[in-house]
């Protein structure tokens, strides 16, 4: 006989899972110990939250859906923003919860939280295991779920007497869920009147979200773009899908993005959304698109077609796939002077950043930082000022630029780094984050050290919550609340850790201070000193 604990595990294995990021409790030690028991690699995180944003970093690089599992009550309470911002960014994880006794459900006893109900706005399934025997079946279905269609997390509460309940498992080889069928291809009228309207524009801009990346089409999504000769611009999430020196590509778009990105997009009469949404921060009015310019809108998810902006071509399937379809009828754009727009992108890269006697300027860390970094490094970026200047300084390669853009959960990067490490641990593998998020994962610089991962962390110290002081300085009476008063000595608290650490307070010491960072031989922090009066327009 097999318990629910050994049957969920297997059932893991099965699906082809090799890692989970956790942290053990009472109502998931059954789980735990079958872990034990099995050749998957158990990471410890040193709070729940990050467990989430770990399975988030890894299953972004790996291209698997990411797996983690914590105990009921506040460990499961505490993973809930990590399964919140996974949903808004679209990345497959599926998170197992502990839970108590199945009859003593409703009662409020000891750590019972009703996790499926918690979870219910931001999850794309959930399950409360009531049934030992349908565990291998519920594992199957989360997968395929989590994985299919748009990514997303997929929640299984297993209370503890199931997992310690005895049956003869039954491992289902395929899935069929009733209603659940993602569209793969494009309805193909749909993509013959894009092709044509693509032909017809004489402005057209293709906006690349992340969904370009979740369908791993970045390389037809450039094919396509040079094919028709239309300029390509980015949202957030949607960064390192195509190199930031590519003559295609005009930057990110949004209120934080880059100017000449945001003027195509402006002057556009034909914009061309692939796997994005859109909100408001990467337009300022997305309502008023759909009065100054035509919009073919394509992603895997009908529900998010038309969510921000209004539509009037959709085209619902798999954006790898929908990208052949339409290559298939090769439209050609009359597009506009594009030697002209990429001389003007080249003058907004290059123009000269401020300097401030005492201090290092985040642009031009990020900036020699991009010219250093290898060819597909793994960036991982905080919220805040720091994504900012990263989104905007940070030159994209051949690597991934990882952070969160739907929720915006500060101190998402380190955890995120760490399971982007586990994925790929042969890969350079770099943290850009503030002081601010840093103390919102420091505990993580033990998980980092029990991982012997050699990531590398740049931290934007200016002792203050940057984003919202400027925010108060700019639409408000001024700040408060935000001077980070009393914050450790970082240098200190680094080397509590054992990890080894530099600072530069000064321009002229960047690039030495980096290449220090970069050759170090296992994780480094460098503290870099920003002036709290630095704006994300600088």
């Amino acid at each position: 006989m097999t318990s629910g604990a050994q049957a969920l595990i297997e059932s893991l294995k099965r699906e082809g899972v090799t890692e989970i990021f956790g942290y053990a409790g009472a109502t998931i030690c059954p789980a735990v110990d079958a872990v034990k028991n099995s050749d998957i690699h158990y990471t410890l995180v040193r709070t729940e939250q990050n467990a989430g944003h770990m399975a988030s970093g890894y299953a972004r690089i790996s291209g698997k859906a990411g797996v983690c599992m914590v105990t009921s009550g506040p460990g499961a309470t505490n993973l809930i923003t990590g399964i919140a911002t996974a949903y808004m960014d679209s990345i497959p994880i599926v998170a197992i919860t502990g839970q108590v006794e199945s009859y003593l459900l409703g009662r409020d006893i000891f750590q019972e939280v009703d996790m499926t109900g918690a979870v219910a706005p931001f999850i794309k399934h959930s399950y409360l295991v009531k049934d030992v025997k349908q565990i291998p079946k519920i594992v199957k279905e989360a997968f395929y779920i989590a994985s299919t269609g748009r990514p997303g997390p997929v929640l299984i509460d297993i209370p503890i007497d199931i997992q310690k309940a005895t049956f003869d498992p039954v491992y289902p080889e395929s899935v069929d869920i009733r209603g659940y069928k993602p569209s793969v291809k494009g309805n193909p009228k749909q993509i013959e009147r894009a092709a044509k309207a693509i032909s017809q524009a004489k402005k057209p801009v293709l906006c690349l979200g992340g969904g370009v990346i979740s369908a791993h089409a970045e390389q037809e999504a450039i094919a396509f773009a040079e094919a028709s000769g239309i300029p390509v611009v980015t949202t957030m999430m949607g960064l390192s899908c195509i190199p930031s020196d590519h003559p295609l590509y005009m930057g990110m778009i949004g209120s934080f993005g880059h100017l000449r990105a945001n003027k195509t997009l402006g002057n556009a009469d034909l914009l061309i959304l692939v796997g994005a949404r859109v909100a408001n921060r990467a337009v300022l009015a997305p309502d008023q698109i759909g009065k100054l310019m035509k919009t073919i809108h394509i992603d895997v998810d009908p529900a998010e077609i038309g969510k921000n902006v209004s539509t009037n071509i959709p085209v619902v399937g798999d954006v790898k796939q929908v990208l052949i379809q339409l290559a298939e009828h090769a439209p050609v754009a009359q597009t506009q002077d594009m030697e002209r727009l990429r001389e003007m992108r080249l003058e907004e890269l290059s123009r000269p950043l401020p300097t401030r006697a005492g201090y290092a300027h985040p642009g031009r860390i990020l900036r020699e930082l991009g010219d250093m970094l290898e060819d597909d490094c793994i960036v991982s970026v905080d919220v805040g000022q720091n994504q900012i200047w990263a989104c905007k300084h940070l030159p994209q390669k051949h690597g991934r630029f990882l952070t969160t853009g739907g929720l915006g959960t500060m101190g998402y990067s380190m955890p995120a780094a760490l399971g982007a490490f586990v994925a790929a641990p042969d890969r350079q593998n770099v943290v850009v984050c503030g002081d601010g998020s840093f103390q919102m994962f420091e505990n993580e610089l033990s998980t980092l050290r029990n991982l012997n991962a050699p990531v590398k962390i740049v931290l934007m110290q200016n002792n203050v919550l940057g984003l919202v002081n400027e925010i108060q300085h700019s639409s408000y009476s001024g700040p408060f609340g935000v001077a980070l008063d009393h914050s450790p000595d970082f240098a200190t608290l680094a080397k509590a850790y054992g990890v080894p650490c530099g600072i530069v307070g000064e321009d002229g010491d960047i690039h030495e201070a980096l290449e220090k960072m970069l050759s170090a031989d296992g994780p480094y922090l460098l503290i870099c000193r920003v002036d709290p009066d630095a704006r994300t327009g600088d």
